[in-house]
C-alpha cells in the first residue's frame, strides 16, 4: 500500500513536472494560475465598482442603449436627441474622474497635458463628427455655445454657491491666473474678429476663400500660443499653479483627500479608452439627430447647439467647479471654468479649422457677426467680473442672468442661410 501511494506520489510530482518543470511542487504551481485568475476577476469587478456605482449621475448611463434602440426602432429625432445627451452626460463626467486618476500617477506636468487634452474631450468629438457631415454652423455654434456655458453659467452658478455658503466672507483667488486666461480669450477673440468683420465689410482680396485662408493661418498661430501657454503653466518657471500650490499647503490634508487613489494607472488608461469610444459613439447618433430634433421640438437649431449640447460637455466642469467653490477654494474652480473656456477658444476651435482643413470643409473663424459680437461682450463682462480676484454671491447672481440674456438672445436669433455667405 505504501509502495502504491509512493508511485501515485511520483507519477503525479512527474506529471507536473512535464508541464511547469517543477519538480514536487506541483499542487502549489497549480493553484497560482487560479489564485490569479481569482484576483484578476475581483479587481475587475472593483473597477467596475468604483467608476460606474459611485457616481449618481450614472443613474442616466441606460439612456445610451435607449438612444441606440429608438435610433433604429422609431424616427422620433427630438426623443434620440434628448436621450444621447443625457447618456453622454454621465461619461463626460467619468471621462474626467479617470483623467484625474490617472495624473495622480503621471505627476503635475504630464497631468496638466493629459487635462488639457481629455477635459474637453467630448466637447471635439461632437464637433468631428459633426464636420464629417458638413456641419459647419454646428460645429462653430456648439464651441462658442461651451465658451459661453462655461464663463458665464459654470462661473456664475459656482461664485453663488460658494458665495451663499461663505457669506460672511469674501472667497479671493488669484489674480495673476485670471489674468493671464482673459488675455488667452481676448486673442481668441481677435482671432475670431478678424474673419468676421473682412466678411461683412465685403473687404477680401478674394470673396469667399480670403477668410478661409486667413481663418487657416490665424488657427496655426492661435494653436502655437496655447502651446506656449501650456509650456508656460507647466515648465515649473514663472508657473501661476506653483503659487496657488504654496497659498494651499495648510490644508495638505484636504488636498490628499481629493487627489486618493481609487483605480491603477493601467485601469484609468482603460477607462478613458472604453470612455472615449462610447462617447463617439453616442456622439454620432446625437449629431444625426439635431436637425430632426429642431423640427420636432420646435426650437432653433442655433439655440440647441449653443444653450443645449454645451450641458452635456459642461456636465463635469459644472459639478466639479461648484464643489471647489463651496469648498473655498476658488483658484481650482477658476481653472476648471475659465481654463476650460481657454482651451476650446485656443486649442479645440483651431483644432477644428485644421481637421476641416484636411477633411476638404471649409471650416473657419467667421462665426458670424451674432455670434462674435456675443462672445466680445462676455469675455469682457468675465473679465471685468475677475480683475479685482474677489468671488461672492452677487458677482455669481449677475453672471447666471448674463447667461439667461445670451440663452433668450439665441432662442429668437435666426441663423443667416448659408447661401448668403457665397
Amino acid at each position: 500500500m505504501g509502495a502504491f501511494k509512493a508511485n501515485g506520489l511520483e507519477e503525479m510530482g512527474a506529471f507536473k513536472a512535464n508541464g511547469l518543470e517543477v519538480p514536487n511542487g506541483g499542487l502549489r504551481s497549480s493553484v497560482v494560475p487560479s489564485w490569479s485568475l481569482h484576483w484578476a476577476v475581483r479587481r475587475v469587478l472593483q473597477s467596475i465598482r468604483t467608476v460606474i456605482f459611485t457616481s449618481k449621475l450614472n443613474l442616466l448611463l441606460p439612456f445610451g442603449p435607449a438612444t441606440i434602440i429608438l435610433y433604429y426602432v422609431t424616427n422620433w429625432h427630438g426623443m434620440i436627441f434628448l436621450f444621447s445627451m443625457l447618456g453622454i452626460t454621465p461619461l463626460a463626467e467619468r471621462l474626467g474622474y479617470a483623467t484625474e486618476q490617472l495624473a495622480i500617477y503621471t505627476g503635475p506636468t504630464l497631468g496638466g497635458l493629459l487635462n488639457a487634452t481629455f477635459g474637453n474631450a467630448t466637447e471635439m468629438i461632437i464637433a468631428i463628427y459633426a464636420l464629417k457631415n458638413g456641419m459647419i454652423r454646428v460645429v462653430q455654434q456648439s464651441l462658442l455655445g461651451y465658451i459661453l456655458s462655461n464663463m458665464l453659467l459654470v462661473v456664475g452658478c459656482a461664485f453663488f454657491a460658494g458665495g451663499i455658503v461663505h457669506r460672511n466672507k469674501d472667497q479671493v483667488f488669484s489674480k495673476a491666473n485670471a489674468v493671464v486666461n482673459s488675455g488667452l480669450l481676448l486673442m481668441a477673440v481677435m482671432g475670431l474678429m478678424f474673419p468676421a468683420v473682412l466678411h461683412f465689410t465685403h473687404s477680401e482680396v478674394q470673396q469667399g476663400t480670403s477668410e478661409v485662408s486667413l481663418s487657416r493661418f490665424s488657427s496655426c498661430v492661435m494653436l502655437v500660443a496655447y502651446a506656449s501657454y501650456l509650456y508656460f503653466q507647466l515648465s515649473g518657471r514663472n508657473n501661476t499653479y506653483n503659487q496657488l500650490g504654496s497659498e494651499e499647503v495648510p490644508n495638505e490634508d484636504a488636498t490628499e483627500e481629493d487627489e486618493e487613489i481609487e483605480i491603477s494607472m493601467w485601469e484609468a488608461i482603460t477607462w478613458l479608452a472604453v470612455l472615449t469610444i462610447w462617447i463617439s459613439v453616442l456622439s454620432e447618433y446625437l449629431v444625426n439627430a439635431i436637425e430632426g430634433a429642431s423640427d420636432s421640438l420646435n426650437l432653433p437649431v442655433a439655440f440647441i447647439s449653443v444653450i443645449l449640447l454645451p450641458i452635456v460637455g459642461n456636465a463635469a466642469e459644472h459639478a466639479s467647479a461648484i464643489m471647489f467653490a463651496m469648498k473655498d477654494k476658488v483658484d481650482i474652480t477658476i481653472g476648471v471654468a475659465i481654463g476650460s473656456s481657454t482651451q476650446i477658444s485656443m486649442f479645440v476651435i483651431p483644432f477644428c479649422v485644421v481637421v476641416g482643413w484636411m477633411m476638404g470643409q471649409k471650416m473657419d473663424l467667421n462665426f458670424q457677426l451674432f455670434e462674435t459680437a456675443t462672445l466680445f461682450i462676455t469675455v469682457l463682462v468675465v473679465a471685468f467680473m475677475l480683475q479685482d480676484g474677489i468671488a461672492n454671491y452677487l458677482k455669481g447672481f449677475m453672471l447666471i442672468l448674463c447667461y439667461l440674456i445670451v440663452a433668450a438672445s439665441f432662442f429668437v436669433h435666426v441663423d443667416p442661410i448659408s447661401s448668403d455667405d457665397d
